[in-house]
């Protein structure tokens, strides 16, 4: 079958490769995928830049739907021809003290599909059944795929940083976490700013649709007058930092009031200078978060299926599997929100 495969380390190393076709374990479930999410790690995994543990050659991709081709010998609870979505954590040691109180999302030994194991930029992805989720009937497989992205915001913004009605949100970075995040933090009932550069005219626009109550163009617009304004001069309860961009990151310490929340998404794929006494200064609490375990999911998948949060405003191009240079290109340039990959045969 014909993959995307990351073949070696360093920058760049990836293309469209003949791969055997997988085979289940007795405890593994066979999917056919029908869609898969273009993510911005895969684009560090490109670059060959900082990410989780990487295990080349390895199909990437980690962003799917599909439907159940085969099923293990021991498994019961899945059957071909059911709609599956997948969560990407494959190995989890299940003894430290994270795996033990459910938050094998930070376990040490964790281990994902699209890294470590073959991800999902092919016909075929192999998966342990206990990660596999239901796709909600009423949600086609396109926008699906984003299921895991929001899971992931899901982890951020709603279960670790307490967003209450009346919270003024900073969100930077308009691609598809942060307009995800946007429609999490403003269903809790808070007012959002999102901020982005000037090649994200299209994505703040499509932020402005989503619920953003206002949309800042840093360089047309002075951030800091805008959120001072806003906030008569005291700064936002919330800043949410979804870009990856260590100038985001300076900002969001500037921006956040004193006693102010600030909770880190993006990856900048690699170290940066940063003034952290101002974490001391300012009474900051900061959280970091990386992927997503069930309770995530199971939220995110209920979210989708009401419409509460919507996913297919943010596809912005569905291609075939060959042209995953184009969608990488699309995602770098910030041409496209989300671009969808789908197999061939």
């Amino acid at each position: 079958m014909k993959a995307v495969v990351k073949y070696a380390y360093g920058p760049g190393n990836v293309a469209v490769m003949d791969m055997p076709e997988p085979v289940p374990g007795p405890e593994e479930v066979k999917i056919e995928v029908k869609a898969a999410g273009i993510c911005g790690t895969d684009i560090h995994i490109y670059r060959g830049e900082r990410t989780l543990a990487l295990n080349p050659p390895v199909i990437i991709g980690h962003e799917f739907t599909g439907v159940v081709a085969e099923v293990g010998s021991s498994v019961t609870d899945w059957k071909p021809g059911d709609r599956v979505t997948s969560e990407t954590s494959a190995y989890i040691c299940g003894k430290c003290i994270w795996c033990r109180t459910g938050n094998y999302n930070i376990c040490p030994e964790r281990r994902v599909i699209g890294y470590w194991f073959n991800g999902a930029f092919a016909k075929y992805c192999v998966v342990p059944s206990q990660i596999v989720h239901r796709l909600p009937g009423n949600l086609d497989f396109v926008p699906g795929a984003l299921a895991q992205p929001l899971a992931a915001c899901v982890n951020a913004v709603t279960e670790k940083t307490s967003i209450s009605p009346g919270d003024i949100v900073i969100i930077t970075g308009p691609g598809a976490i942060g307009l995800l995040s946007l429609q999490l933090a403003k269903a809790a009932g808070a007012s959002i700013i999102i901020c982005g550069t000037g090649s994200d005219i299209k994505r703040l626009d499509l932020g402005r649709k989503l619920g953003a109550d206002i949309t800042v163009n840093i360089r047309d617009e002075d951030p800091y007058e805008v959120v001072s304004k806003f906030t008569d001069g005291a700064g936002a309860d919330v800043f949410i930092e979804c870009s990856g961009s260590p100038d985001a990151v300076r900002m969001g310490f500037e921006l956040l009031r004193r006693g102010g929340r600030y909770t880190q998404i993006g990856l900048a794929g690699r170290a940066f200078d940063i003034d952290f006494d101002t974490v001391a200064y300012k009474e900051m609490t900061i959280r970091g978060s990386i992927g997503q375990k069930w309770t995530s999911w199971n939220r995110a998948l209920k979210l989708l299926e009401s419409g509460l949060v919507k996913a297919e405003p943010l596809v912005s191009d569905v291609l075939p599997l060959t042209e995953w240079e184009t969608g990488f290109m699309k995602m770098e340039t910030k041409e496209s929100v989300k671009v969808i990959l789908t197999p061939i045969d």
